[in-house]
This record gives structure tokens, sequence and C-alpha cells, in this order.
């Protein structure tokens, strides 16, 4: 039977696909929208049986089209471009769009996980998946909160199949490079070292020191890892944080980044005040704009994924951004 990809040319879905492929899935629907067509780039090494745009595969299902035929279903697909204000825009493609696919699955009993965010928890300090510590900042946060909040609803009444929901934190890694502005800071500090030997971060603000606001920063390694092992396991369904459980500093991610890019030029490896030292670190005034819209620290709290028998370790910062630079550089 086929398993459904959705947002399958984007950065966490394509890279669910090429994970499935590792394991000799071949019967894969992929399903996205290619209006901005260079996303394709991200499924030229990845082997499906079909593609839908996402309104034709909408209309398949409810025209019964695919009953009987799906194992399971990814849903990757959202716009997670948090600026992005068109607060109808933003309703119809992630809060509608993932009810329509969950009624279908629980309809045909079919497992369903999707991506939810650790936007739902907007300023607040404490990231446990509880009602009381979840409060979004934007639309985009508000269509992730909203589906969670039907999810628990209709897990108080019962489902028919799986579904489990994981609420990414700083997801970084490989085939990104499409989000451009929304990339990692990873991605970021790539390229900005690539092309000016420097990197710059923000300076102090809100008690936080030079480069010290820190973030929940997860590799899309990881992030497979997690939505695989909820793919094993259909006894399995809830609202999971997806992070490390660690908060790193930014300047954690710049000095990894560096010094992988140093390493293959060849060069030593350098500390932080090494690099500050030489200019290759530097730090610009906090924005006026971002002061008190800025979120300075997230940390997920895992205990309920680790609770649920994930109990694979995270790579840190420093692992998975060398890793990282080994592929952007495989492809410079």
């Amino acid at each position: 039977m086929t398993i459904v990809v959705t947002g399958a040319a984007g950065f966490i879905g394509s890279n669910l696909v090429k994970a499935l492929n590792a394991r000799g899935e071949r019967d894969i629907i992929a399903v996205d929208d290619l209006t901005h067509g260079d996303q394709f780039r991200n499924m030229v090494d990845c082997d499906v049986a079909h593609y839908l745009d996402k309104h034709d595969f909408l209309l398949m299902l409810a025209e019964g089209e695919l009953d009987g035929e799906l194992r399971a279903v990814l849903h990757q697909g959202a716009c997670s471009d948090t600026m992005n204000h068109d607060g109808k825009y933003m309703m119809e493609n992630n809060y509608q769009y993932t009810l329509s696919l969950f009624n279908h699955c629980q309809s045909e009993a079919i497992p369903f996980l999707y991506a939810s965010s650790a936007a739902v928890y907007g300023a607040g300090t404490t990231f446990v998946e509880q009602r009381e510590h979840e409060s979004p900042l934007n639309v985009y946060g508000y269509s992730k909160f909203l589906f969670d909040q039907v999810l628990r609803r209709r897990m108080a009444e019962g489902l028919s199949a799986q579904v489990a929901g994981f609420r990414y934190f700083n997801v970084y890694g490989p085939r990104e490079q499409h989000k451009e502005r929304m990339a990692s800071v990873a991605f970021h500090n790539f390229n900005q070292y690539r092309k000016e030997g420097k990197v710059k971060l923000f300076g102090g603000w809100d008690g936080w020191g030079d480069g010290m606001q820190s973030r929940d920063f997860i590799s899309v390694e990881d992030v497979v890892k997690v939505n695989l092992h909820f793919l094993d396991h259909p006894e399995l369904s809830g609202i999971f944080n997806l992070g490390t459980g660690r908060a790193q500093p930014f300047n954690d991610v710049a000095h990894a980044t560096v010094n992988a890019c140093r390493r293959h030029e060849g060069k030593p490896v350098l500390s932080l005040e090494e690099m500050v030292r030489q200019g290759i670190l530097e730090y610009v005034p906090f924005p006026d704009a971002l002061k008190g819209k800025y979120q300075s620290f997230t940390q997920g709290d895992i205990g309920k994924l680790r609770a649920a028998g994930y109990d694979a370790p995270m790579l840190t910062v420093e692992e998975g951004v060398s890793r990282y630079v080994d592929w952007l550089m495989s492809r410079a």
C-alpha cells in the first residue's frame, strides 16, 4: 500500500522521502505545490511512485479515488513563513488542509503523522505540551495551535487510528535552501562565511550577552528518525515536542559552522574568543524592530517523547552542524 508524504518537495518532507527510500520504500505519493518550481531539486535523488498537486490530491480524497489504497499519511505540507500575515491563506493552507487530511485518515483508519510547531508556545518560557503554556504570537503559530486543539478533543472522544503531531523546534539541515530567509541559522552562517569570511550575530539584549540568545536547534536527521519511529509504532498517538531538549546559544551554531568550513579549507580550529578577536565573528546591535517580538530562549521538554519509547540520542549543534556543512560543501 502507498505512503503519502505531503510537502514532499520541501525541507522535512524531502528528507522523509529520502529516508523512506533508504528503507526500500518506493510506493510513495509525493504531494506538494510546485508553483515555485525550484523545489523540484529536493526530489531529484528521491524515488516516488507518483506526484500530485495538493489541490488534486484533496479532490481525489474527496471523490474516494484513493479509498483503501493508503497505508499512512506523513503530512509536512504547510506555509512555514512566520512573517506571512495573510490569515485567510494561512488558515486554509495550514489548518483546513490538515483538518481535511485528518478526517479522511480517521474515516479510513489510516495513521496520520503531522507537523505542528513550537511556535504554539509564543513568548512563553515553559515548553511543555499543555494548554496553559500555549499562546502563539502570529497567525502561523495560531494555525498550528488550532489543529492541536482539534486533536485533543478528538482524542478524548476516541481515535480510529494513530494521530501524532510533532512540535518542531529550530530544525536545520540538508534540503532547506529553497526556504531562503526562513532557512536555518546554520544555513545563513555558512553562506555568510563563504561570501564575506565572517559571520554576524545579534549583540546582547534583554539580559542576554552577545550571541547568547539560545534555541533548541535540532538536526533534520533526528526529526526524520522520530517520524519513522512513530510510523513503526502505530499504537502511539498524541502531541509531542520534537527538539533535543537542550538549548544552545547562537554562538555555538556560528562557532561550529565556521570551524567546519575551516576544516574544509585546511585551516586549524579556532576558539570562539579567537574568532571574535580576528573579526571572523562579529556582533551587530540588536534590531529595535525585534525587541519584544523575539524568542531569546527555547528548550523543548521532550519527556513525553522519551516516554513514548524514543530513546536515541539527539545530535548536538557541534555534531549536526558539522555534518550539515559537509553536505553543503559537497554541493558548493
